[in-house]
């Protein structure tokens, strides 16, 4: 496997499909070693969820969206997020990525889990953010919150992903 440098990240934005689509301003976003994604949503977790072996029996907890206040900022306090990605991201069958908070995120106490991108998904990931500063964290609508690193693979897939989150949230 191989981190892909902005230089193929350049090319791969050229390609069709595009490796990323909607960036707010992708000279911006093209870091030297991935593609920072910008904040369009945050929700609070309503519920329980659960998780099995085959998806048969999983249960995603409902989400309730906070607003933004007119000057387009929202305070959280302390606690876990859901959050929605403004960009849409088109992965080929010879890449895959995984994500890392900005370092701007750690220094004021909050951090991003995120799951692996796998090779074929295309969609607007959701990520969970933790507040773990007592005194909260104000976030601005269309921050940079996030990179995304991708790596090429040994080989292509045969199979991309085909999960429920296939397409999920690009319109």
């Amino acid at each position: 496997m191989t981190l892909l440098s902005s230089t193929e990240l350049r090319k791969l934005i050229q390609a069709k499909p595009p490796l990323i689509e909607n960036a707010i301003d992708i000279e911006t976003q093209i870091q030297p070693n991935g593609l920072e994604l910008t904040l369009k949503e945050v929700k609070t977790i309503e519920g329980a969820g659960a998780v099995d072996f085959d998806n048969s029996e999983r249960v995603l907890p409902d989400a309730k969206t906070l607003e933004f206040g007119s000057d387009d900022w929202i305070h959280l306090p302390e606690g876990i997020y859901k959050i929605l990605f403004n960009e849409i991201v088109n992965i080929p069958m010879n890449l895959a990525a995984i994500a890392k908070p900005r370092s701007s995120l750690i220094r004021c106490g909050t951090t991003l889990e995120t799951a692996v991108w796998d090779a074929g998904y295309r969609g607007r990931s959701e990520s969970m953010l933790v507040v773990y500063n007592t005194a909260g964290f104000r976030l601005k609508r269309n921050a940079r919150i996030m990179q995304l690193l991708f790596y090429t693979l040994d080989a292509e897939v045969e199979k991309g992903y085909s999960g429920v989150y296939q397409n999920e949230n690009t319109k």
